[in-house]
């Protein structure tokens, strides 16, 4: 038998790395869809006021730095296991 990596550990990353992927892609489509929206209501000037416009508006704003920080996070996370794996392989 092989000695595996805990599973906890690899479900982490893997929650993790669909966590910023969604995260990123619904910020990005936000984005576009403000563009889309901007250009479609051009001469309306309320446009952004009124119903779901405010959320849209601001999620890129926090989506894009929380999608940066749960990149670093797992960027460690994976490192840290690595560097575990390599210490335990060479000893």
């Amino acid at each position: 038998m092989t000695d595996q990596a805990p599973i906890s550990g690899q479900r982490v990353e893997r929650v993790l790395a669909y966590m910023v992927a969604g995260v990123v892609g619904a910020s990005i489509i936000a984005f576009f869809a403000v563009m889309i929206g901007s250009f479609a209501n051009a001469g309306d000037t309320g446009w952004a006021e009124q119903g779901v416009w405010p959320f849209v508006l601001v999620f890129p704003l926090i989506g894009l730095p929380v999608g940066f920080l749960l990149l670093v996070t797992l960027l460690i996370i994976n490192g840290t296991r690595r560097r575990r794996e390599s210490r335990r392989d060479s000893a």
